[in-house]
């Protein structure tokens, strides 16, 4: 809806019927208060949180307020109904019918009698993130739909992709079905080419994310390189060690070059891979000068790839997850060992510091290439398991990424918040099976397929 509205702006017959349309809307007849579909996908399309006046008593109005402004302020594609367990909301079809009346790529949460749960459009949410925070936030909260919902809201925000229905105060989405009957095949060319600089302005953000990681990886690679103070002329140093020594100089500077000529988010995947090797190379040069055994050739440490490779795998829990075991350096492996928290590598995000695997999915070529050597493919999806990354990278539409056009691994048709109408995917709606949400309040699915 958002990114319809601003195709429209700057045409004059446009804003016109837009107006008459205000001014119809101004004066039809106010809206029943016996609640219903129709009203529920009503306010959602306007950015509102909706709740049933059946359940009024359970999650007041001022409450659902307070919720649209902070859905409003994250300024993302998330919407919520509250509604009783009635027929008029179908327990196997509520998703698909609100997700078809709204039209809009998004997060939906639906509260519906004692039962909460969450599905996402792959463009907004990695398929199964949704699913998951809405089950963490029920079990949180003990059946409090107001504390349910914001800690929903809280925790989906920052994993959300696209902007809000709110972002543009245009109303002439109204119109738009009437505009592209008029405009045609030329209104479609232009829709889809408004659609393609968007996505390249995203990249070139996201590119410009990683870029200060990257370039904060490359700088610490270099004080090590300068740290180990190899002098390639000195009495005691060999050939074996003078092509350690070269390798690990050409990485560094191979590193610095990539980054540099970096287009697109994808391009980054190639320098990690060229500082993953350089740092075993300087790995392998600390050895042989020490008289040391030589490194077994290992991922880097999955806390922070800065560390170096891995020494040893070790069980580890990252908050809110469940165990799994991660290849770790030896200081790390110690921190766990002895109850305490690894360094983990935290990047900056407009949510405050983040674990890079939970910073956003511009991170996957990131990760990628510092795990490419290792079976990345399999190895890293299971490392993350559970996390942003993880849920993204496991899945199939990331798998197929390099063969679609452009090679970007996201989401190509359609982002978060776009106006899509009908023309939806059903099977990238959410991500688990289907069948009923069962009793007692528990998280998952309202049936549906197999959405």
């Amino acid at each position: 809806m958002r990114t319809l509205a601003r195709r429209s702006r700057g045409t004059g017959p446009l804003a016109l019927v837009a107006a008459v349309l205000g001014l119809l809307l101004l004066f039809a007849p106010a809206a029943s208060a016996a609640g219903g579909l129709s009203d529920a996908t009503t306010a959602l399309k306007a950015g509102k949180v909706y709740v049933d006046p059946a359940m009024t008593s359970r999650f007041s109005q001022s409450q659902a307020d307070a919720l649209t402004k902070k859905i409003e302020k994250a300024d993302k594609p998330i919407f919520v109904a509250v509604v009783p367990d009635s027929p008029a909301y179908n327990k196997q079809s509520v998703f698909q019918d609100v997700r078809t009346k709204v039209g809009i790529d998004g997060v939906y949460a639906i509260w519906r009698g004692d039962q909460f749960a969450a599905r996402a459009d792959r463009g907004a949410m990695p398929a199964g993130s949704a699913e998951k925070l809405a089950s963490a936030a029920l079990h949180s909260h003990d059946g409090d739909i107001d504390a349910t919902l914001n800690d929903f809201v809280d925790n989906a925000a920052p994993q959300a992709k696209g902007t809000g229905v709110n972002h543009s105060t245009s109303i002439a989405w109204v119109v738009i079905p009437v505009v592209l009957v008029a405009l045609a095949g030329a209104g479609v060319f232009f829709l889809f080419r408004r659609a393609k600089q968007r996505k390249e302005a995203q990249a070139r953000a996201e590119l410009e994310q990683l870029r200060r990681v990257v370039d904060e990886d490359i700088t610490a690679y270099g004080v090590e390189l300068e740290r180990l103070d190899f002098n390639p002329r000195a009495t005691d140093a060999d050939d074996v060690q003078r092509t350690d020594y070269s390798h690990a100089l050409d990485s560094y500077e191979k590193a610095k070059r990539l980054m540099d000529e970096a287009k697109k988010p994808e391009d980054v995947k190639v320098v990690t891979e060229t500082i993953e090797a350089g740092r075993f190379a300087l790995a392998t040069l600390a050895a042989r000068r020490d008289k040391r055994p030589l490194p077994e050739r290992r991922p880097p440490c999955f806390m922070d790839p800065r560390h170096g490779p891995s020494v040893k795998d070790v069980d580890w829990a990252p908050a809110g997850g469940s165990a799994r075991s991660v290849p770790v350096c030896q200081a790390d492996a110690d921190r766990v060992a002895a109850g305490l928290d690894p360094a983990i590598r935290t990047v900056d995000t407009e949510h405050g510091p983040q674990p890079y695997w939970n910073a956003g999915p511009a991170y996957a070529p990131y990760a990628g290439g510092y795990y490419s050597g290792f079976g990345g493919g399999g190895l890293l999806p299971g490392l993350l398991v559970g996390t942003m990354l993880g849920s993204m990278m496991s899945s199939p539409a990331y798998a197929a990424a390099p063969m679609m056009e452009g090679g970007h691994g996201y989401q190509d048709q359609y982002d978060g918040g776009d106006f899509t109408g009908a023309d939806f995917n059903s099977s990238d709606f959410g991500g688990f099976g289907g069948g009923d949400f069962g009793g007692g309040g528990g998280g998952g699915d309202f049936g549906g397929g197999d959405w």
